[in-house]
């Protein structure tokens, strides 16, 4: 999946702990993103099976798209975390997280998460 399928599902995960019912416009709102270009991604998401868009217009993540929402997620915050440890600022930190997460090895990420484990226990 390419990186802006993954940031939408991002935030309709993240809209979804903040709202019962989540639409369009809701995700345009949160990533300031145009009515036309959601309804574009929208559309894609739901073709490729992450979403499904009820009678009403209600958007909610299959399965599938949940999986990569939250493995996205998860990526963000771990990734801004240590960043902020690392003494970066907090804006920097966000931003950075947000373009290493869709990047960064599967195999990568599972090792800096083996080591903030080892790291935390440690302390």
């Amino acid at each position: 999946m390419q990186e802006s399928g993954e940031m939408y599902l991002e935030n309709i995960l993240i809209l979804e702990k903040k709202i019962k019912n989540t639409r369009s416009i809701d995700i345009a709102q949160q990533m300031n993103y145009s009515k036309p270009s959601v309804s574009r991604a929208v559309s894609i998401l739901k073709k490729d099976g992450c979403i499904d868009i009820s009678p009403e217009g209600y958007i909610s993540l299959t399965k599938k798209g949940r999986d990569i929402a939250e493995k996205i997620y998860e990526r963000h915050n771990i990734l801004t975390e240590i960043l902020l440890d690392l003494g970066v600022d907090s804006e920097n930190a966000v931003n950075d997280a947000c373009r290493i997460e869709h990047v960064i090895s599967d195999e990568s990420f599972a090792a800096i998460k083996k080591y903030i484990n080892n790291k935390q226990r440690t302390v």
